[in-house]
């Protein structure tokens, strides 16, 4: 399955964006979806993941609470409204699929280009 982030940009902490990962070339309704994002001189962590139906997902203790992550498997998409941005949720945010539904990033064989989010204090 191959996937595109989109939707990042410039914010004021405190404000909202939503993230969309669109997904081609498999049975999407087969993959757990998650999010990742990276920091500038950090290493890449997990954000948030949802299940190949959507009936279950988990986040991350740091955007727990402000978060929200959905998917419409009938338009192959994967949807992460972040609402409350902080300076620190600046990163470069990917989506990626796999068959488990996990947090590691290890489980994933498909990711996303990226799209990159600032947020100004």
């Amino acid at each position: 399955v191959q996937l595109q982030a989109s939707g990042g940009g410039l914010v004021q902490a405190g404000d909202s964006l939503r993230l969309s990962c669109a997904a081609s070339g498999g049975t999407f309704s087969s993959y757990a979806i998650s999010w990742f994002r990276q920091a500038p001189g950090k290493e890449r962590e997990f954000v948030s993941s949802i299940s190949w139906k959507g009936d279950h997902s988990y986040y991350a203790d740091s955007v727990k609470g402000r978060f929200t992550i959905s998917r419409d498997n009938a338009k192959n998409t994967v949807t992460l409204q972040m609402n409350s941005l902080k300076p620190e949720d600046t990163a470069v945010y990917y989506c990626a699929a796999s068959s488990k539904f996990s947090s590691w990033e290890s489980d994933f064989g498909s990711w996303g280009q990226g799209t990159l989010v600032t947020v100004s204090s």
